[in-house]
């Protein structure tokens, strides 16, 4: 099934059930009105929902209404933890510049996840409003799950299990800043996705499909999500169960889509920047700046898009 989050002037704002062409929706009113609400109650809420998200697709909701992306709010719009990879070891390589004896320790055996700010995602139409273009505006274009609970110690494999939706995301990076500044925001696709939407996209913990990113109007990206994955999300999040339990309602990401093939383009600038140094002395491509658009999407194999689109504007405050 396919769900999003409408905004209603409060924090969470109201669940509504979206239909798989992403034409239709239908409040989850009756069932819960937050997402976190189904993620606290999965086993319960969840067929619910499913029933719902099957009528909507055969046309019988009497009480559904045209889908606008243009009101939603991330899927989850605040969660109990961020937690991002990067789990694609081209990415790192790329940014490093370095030979792989050189690269961080571990770096192909276990996967370097950091914390992000959880309090607040924004929107995936939201601008991206920012005090100054002096910090290095980059995008980080990427996949992420929200999970249920998962126990201290699990497996991959046992990880696996309690993930309950996948998303597509852009995190937001001012390169010039530190770890704590640099990293001011988080937008989510319109719909959060239960793995089944992707048929046999999704296996083993990573979505084959293509990740396409456009910058003012010019693709610069288009990488199998799954290919280049050295770490999928099974492996993410037992790497951050080890020493501790996660909640349901906790979201973790793969870090920018990466593939050892330059051919398939960039998700981030700064690993366009890093690959112009290595090759030239120097990087020619610029970071982002006021009036810049980025779009983000990704389609299934029957062509519609999964997730919806991210579709942003960077600008500065009104």
């Amino acid at each position: 099934m396919k769900l999003a989050t409408y905004k209603d002037a409060s924090r969470d704002g109201q669940l509504v059930v979206v239909s798989r062409d992403l034409s239709t929706a239908h409040y989850a009113t009756g069932i819960a009105n937050r997402l976190q609400q189904v993620l606290d109650d999965w086993r319960f809420m969840a067929p619910q929902l499913q029933d719902l998200y099957e009528l909507l697709n055969s046309g019988k909701a009497r009480h559904a209404f045209a889908f606008d992306p243009a009101r939603c709010m991330a899927p989850l719009p605040r969660a109990y933890q961020w937690v991002s990879g990067p789990a694609y070891a081209s990415h790192i390589e790329r940014l490093r510049s370095l030979p792989a004896a050189d690269l961080p320790a571990g770096l192909y055996a276990e996967p370097l996840l950091r914390q992000g700010s959880s309090d607040g995602f924004i929107g995936p139409r939201d601008d991206v409003v920012l005090a100054s273009e002096a910090g290095g505006i980059d995008f980080e274009a990427q996949l992420a799950v929200i999970t249920g609970d998962v126990l201290m110690g699990a497996s991959p494999e046992q990880a696996l299990a309690g993930i309950r939706l996948l998303m597509l995301g852009s995190d937001i990076c001012l390169r010039s800043l530190g770890v704590l500044q640099g990293r001011p925001m988080t937008a989510f696709g319109p719909v959060a996705v239960t793995p089944d939407e992707a048929g046999d996209a999704w296996r083993q913990g990573r979505l084959g499909l293509g990740l396409q990113t456009t910058w003012n109007g010019r693709k610069v990206g288009l990488c199998d999500a799954g290919e280049g994955m050295t770490f999928h999300f099974g492996q993410l999040l037992s790497h951050l169960c080890k020493t501790r339990p996660v909640s349901a309602g906790s979201i973790v990401g793969a870090g920018p889509v990466s593939h050892a093939d330059w051919r398939q383009g960039y998700n981030c600038i700064a690993e366009k920047r890093a690959v112009e140094t290595a090759d030239t002395g120097q990087p020619t491509t610029r970071f982002m700046q006021f009036g810049d658009t980025l779009r983000i999407e990704v389609k299934g194999k029957n062509g519609q898009s999964l997730f919806g689109a991210i579709e942003q504007e960077i600008t500065p405050p009104a």
